[in-house]
Protein backbone atom coordinates (compact mmCIF):
# COMPACT_ATOMS: atom_id res chain seq x y z
CA UNK A 1 0.00 0.00 0.00
CA UNK A 2 1.57 3.23 -1.02
CA UNK A 3 0.91 6.46 1.57
CA UNK A 4 0.30 9.54 0.21
CA UNK A 5 0.70 12.72 2.17
CA UNK A 6 -2.09 15.00 1.17
CA UNK A 7 -1.76 17.15 4.39
CA UNK A 8 -5.70 15.87 5.17
CA UNK A 9 -7.31 15.98 2.32
CA UNK A 10 -9.03 12.53 1.85
CA UNK A 11 -10.69 12.43 -1.01
CA UNK A 12 -9.21 13.43 -4.69
CA UNK A 13 -10.75 13.10 -8.03
CA UNK A 14 -9.32 13.02 -11.55
CA UNK A 15 -8.54 16.73 -13.53
CA UNK A 16 -11.50 17.21 -16.23
CA UNK A 17 -9.28 16.53 -19.34
CA UNK A 18 -6.19 15.46 -17.84
CA UNK A 19 -6.44 11.59 -19.06
CA UNK A 20 -5.82 9.87 -16.02
CA UNK A 21 -2.18 11.15 -14.60
CA UNK A 22 -3.73 14.50 -12.47
CA UNK A 23 -5.91 14.43 -9.75
CA UNK A 24 -7.18 16.96 -7.19
CA UNK A 25 -8.25 17.44 -3.82
CA UNK A 26 -9.92 19.79 -1.35
CA UNK A 27 -11.09 20.60 1.79
CA UNK A 28 -14.60 21.89 2.23
CA UNK A 29 -14.04 23.29 6.04
CA UNK A 30 -16.24 26.41 4.80
CA UNK A 31 -18.22 24.50 1.73
CA UNK A 32 -17.97 25.43 -2.00
CA UNK A 33 -16.72 29.19 -3.68
CA UNK A 34 -19.91 30.38 -2.90
CA UNK A 35 -20.43 29.43 0.13
CA UNK A 36 -17.58 30.88 1.29
CA UNK A 37 -18.32 34.05 -0.34
CA UNK A 38 -21.61 33.96 1.31
CA UNK A 39 -19.21 34.05 4.40
CA UNK A 40 -17.11 36.00 4.05
CA UNK A 41 -20.17 38.98 3.50
CA UNK A 42 -21.53 37.72 6.71
CA UNK A 43 -18.29 38.76 8.60
CA UNK A 44 -16.83 35.29 8.51
CA UNK A 45 -13.21 34.60 8.57
CA UNK A 46 -12.29 32.84 5.67
CA UNK A 47 -9.36 30.72 6.65
CA UNK A 48 -8.22 29.56 3.15
CA UNK A 49 -8.31 26.28 1.27
CA UNK A 50 -6.56 23.42 1.47
CA UNK A 51 -5.86 21.96 -2.19
CA UNK A 52 -3.71 19.80 -4.05
CA UNK A 53 -2.60 18.05 -7.01
CA UNK A 54 -1.86 14.43 -6.99
CA UNK A 55 0.00 13.22 -9.98
CA UNK A 56 -0.45 9.43 -10.90
CA UNK A 57 1.20 6.88 -10.78
CA UNK A 58 4.16 8.33 -9.04
CA UNK A 59 2.02 10.07 -6.12
CA UNK A 60 3.83 12.89 -6.48
CA UNK A 61 1.55 15.63 -4.16
CA UNK A 62 1.99 19.31 -5.11
CA UNK A 63 0.29 22.01 -3.75
CA UNK A 64 -0.20 24.67 -6.06
CA UNK A 65 -2.33 27.53 -4.26
CA UNK A 66 -1.39 28.31 -0.67
CA UNK A 67 -3.84 28.79 1.94
CA UNK A 68 -3.80 32.65 2.98
CA UNK A 69 -6.41 34.15 4.83
CA UNK A 70 -9.92 35.91 2.81
CA UNK A 71 -8.68 33.77 -0.35
CA UNK A 72 -10.65 30.47 -1.65
CA UNK A 73 -10.44 28.25 -4.48
CA UNK A 74 -12.60 26.36 -6.38
CA UNK A 75 -12.61 23.17 -8.88
CA UNK A 76 -10.14 22.78 -11.60
CA UNK A 77 -9.53 22.67 -15.22
CA UNK A 78 -6.45 20.91 -17.90
CA UNK A 79 -5.46 22.32 -21.18
CA UNK A 80 -2.64 22.34 -23.06
CA UNK A 81 -0.21 20.90 -20.68
CA UNK A 82 -1.37 23.14 -17.34
CA UNK A 83 -3.69 22.93 -14.78
CA UNK A 84 -5.84 26.02 -14.18
CA UNK A 85 -7.38 26.67 -10.94
CA UNK A 86 -10.27 29.08 -10.19
CA UNK A 87 -8.97 31.21 -6.50
CA UNK A 88 -11.11 34.19 -5.44
CA UNK A 89 -9.12 36.36 -3.34
CA UNK A 90 -12.06 38.34 -1.29
CA UNK A 91 -10.01 40.40 0.41
CA UNK A 92 -8.75 42.18 -2.97
CA UNK A 93 -12.40 41.35 -4.69
CA UNK A 94 -10.27 39.81 -7.37
CA UNK A 95 -10.87 36.93 -9.45
CA UNK A 96 -7.59 34.86 -10.29
CA UNK A 97 -7.27 31.43 -12.71
CA UNK A 98 -4.06 30.44 -11.62
CA UNK A 99 -2.06 27.85 -14.31
CA UNK A 100 0.18 25.07 -13.07
CA UNK A 101 2.46 23.97 -15.56
CA UNK A 102 2.64 20.09 -15.38
CA UNK A 103 5.88 19.65 -16.85
CA UNK A 104 8.17 21.77 -14.25
CA UNK A 105 5.61 22.43 -11.10
CA UNK A 106 5.59 26.20 -11.73
CA UNK A 107 2.53 27.69 -10.62
CA UNK A 108 1.07 31.54 -12.39
CA UNK A 109 -1.39 33.61 -12.60
CA UNK A 110 -2.75 33.34 -16.26
CA UNK A 111 -5.83 35.99 -15.64
CA UNK A 112 -7.16 38.44 -13.10
CA UNK A 113 -10.11 40.12 -12.97
CA UNK A 114 -12.27 42.43 -10.64
CA UNK A 115 -14.62 40.25 -8.68
CA UNK A 116 -17.29 43.11 -9.62
CA UNK A 117 -17.31 41.23 -13.45
CA UNK A 118 -20.19 38.63 -11.73
CA UNK A 119 -23.30 38.97 -9.74
CA UNK A 120 -21.62 36.42 -6.88
CA UNK A 121 -20.02 32.83 -7.33
CA UNK A 122 -22.84 30.68 -7.64
CA UNK A 123 -21.79 28.45 -9.90
CA UNK A 124 -18.24 29.84 -11.16
CA UNK A 125 -15.80 27.54 -12.83
CA UNK A 126 -13.69 27.21 -15.27
CA UNK A 127 -14.58 25.59 -18.87
CA UNK A 128 -12.83 23.97 -22.15
CA UNK A 129 -12.32 24.77 -25.18
CA UNK A 130 -10.90 27.15 -25.08
CA UNK A 131 -10.41 28.15 -21.44
CA UNK A 132 -12.84 29.96 -20.37
CA UNK A 133 -14.70 31.32 -16.96
CA UNK A 134 -18.53 31.02 -16.89
CA UNK A 135 -21.74 31.45 -14.27
CA UNK A 136 -24.67 29.75 -14.71
CA UNK A 137 -27.51 30.63 -12.69
CA UNK A 138 -30.69 27.91 -12.87
CA UNK A 139 -32.91 29.85 -11.07
CA UNK A 140 -32.72 32.98 -13.31
CA UNK A 141 -31.96 30.63 -16.62
CA UNK A 142 -29.04 32.95 -17.17
CA UNK A 143 -25.58 31.98 -18.19
CA UNK A 144 -22.46 33.71 -18.78
CA UNK A 145 -19.12 33.96 -19.77
CA UNK A 146 -16.91 36.12 -17.68
CA UNK A 147 -13.64 35.73 -19.50
CA UNK A 148 -12.15 35.74 -21.79
CA UNK A 149 -15.00 37.22 -23.63
CA UNK A 150 -18.29 38.76 -21.52
CA UNK A 151 -21.46 37.09 -23.33
CA UNK A 152 -25.06 36.93 -21.39
CA UNK A 153 -27.51 34.74 -22.64
CA UNK A 154 -31.15 33.24 -21.35
CA UNK A 155 -31.39 29.72 -21.06
CA UNK A 156 -34.56 27.26 -21.22
CA UNK A 157 -35.91 26.04 -17.89
CA UNK A 158 -34.19 22.91 -18.13
CA UNK A 159 -31.20 23.99 -19.58
CA UNK A 160 -27.44 23.24 -18.51
CA UNK A 161 -24.43 24.38 -20.03
CA UNK A 162 -21.78 21.67 -19.94
CA UNK A 163 -19.07 22.53 -22.74
CA UNK A 164 -17.51 24.57 -25.04
CA UNK A 165 -16.29 23.70 -28.41
CA UNK A 166 -14.80 27.23 -29.69
CA UNK A 167 -17.69 29.33 -30.84
CA UNK A 168 -20.22 26.10 -29.78
CA UNK A 169 -21.79 25.86 -26.68
CA UNK A 170 -23.35 22.58 -25.57
CA UNK A 171 -26.34 22.41 -23.69
CA UNK A 172 -27.92 19.40 -21.53
CA UNK A 173 -32.07 19.73 -21.86
CA UNK A 174 -33.89 17.14 -19.84
CA UNK A 175 -37.73 16.19 -20.20
CA UNK A 176 -39.80 14.72 -18.77
CA UNK A 177 -43.60 13.30 -19.48
CA UNK A 178 -46.42 11.10 -18.23
CA UNK A 179 -47.12 9.05 -14.66
CA UNK A 180 -46.47 5.73 -13.10
CA UNK A 181 -45.95 3.01 -16.18
CA UNK A 182 -46.51 5.88 -18.90
CA UNK A 183 -43.37 7.80 -17.12
CA UNK A 184 -40.56 8.85 -19.76
CA UNK A 185 -37.26 11.20 -18.60
CA UNK A 186 -35.41 11.78 -21.70
CA UNK A 187 -32.29 14.03 -22.28
CA UNK A 188 -30.85 15.99 -25.44
CA UNK A 189 -27.78 18.68 -26.42
CA UNK A 190 -28.75 21.55 -27.54
CA UNK A 191 -26.20 23.80 -29.76
CA UNK A 192 -25.88 27.30 -29.67
CA UNK A 193 -22.79 29.91 -31.06
CA UNK A 194 -21.88 33.15 -28.79
CA UNK A 195 -25.31 35.23 -29.74
CA UNK A 196 -27.55 32.62 -28.39
CA UNK A 197 -29.11 31.31 -31.62
CA UNK A 198 -29.94 27.67 -31.92
CA UNK A 199 -27.04 25.68 -34.02
CA UNK A 200 -28.62 22.40 -33.38
CA UNK A 201 -30.30 20.00 -31.76
CA UNK A 202 -28.96 16.66 -30.77
CA UNK A 203 -30.28 13.68 -29.80
CA UNK A 204 -28.56 12.25 -26.33
CA UNK A 205 -26.11 13.19 -24.61
CA UNK A 206 -22.67 14.15 -25.67
CA UNK A 207 -19.23 13.74 -23.84
CA UNK A 208 -15.47 15.08 -24.36
CA UNK A 209 -13.18 12.27 -24.24
CA UNK A 210 -9.54 12.50 -23.20
CA UNK A 211 -8.31 12.71 -26.91
CA UNK A 212 -10.44 15.63 -27.32
CA UNK A 213 -13.09 14.54 -29.23
CA UNK A 214 -16.39 15.04 -29.13
CA UNK A 215 -18.91 11.93 -28.94
CA UNK A 216 -22.43 12.26 -29.06
CA UNK A 217 -24.60 9.64 -27.20
CA UNK A 218 -27.52 8.73 -29.06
Amino acid sequence: MKKIKTDGISYIKLVPGANSDWYYGSDFEQGDLYEAETAFKDGIRIKGRKFCLVHYPDGTVCHPVAEKDGSYCGECVFEKNGIYILNVDFNKSIIQIIRFDCADHTTTVHAEMPLSDVKDCYNLRLEVSPLTLTRQCVGDNEFEIVWPEKVKLKMDDHDSFFLRDNDRLFFSRWHEEGDGADYRYWVETVVKDLNGDVLEMLKGDVMLMPNGEIWNLE
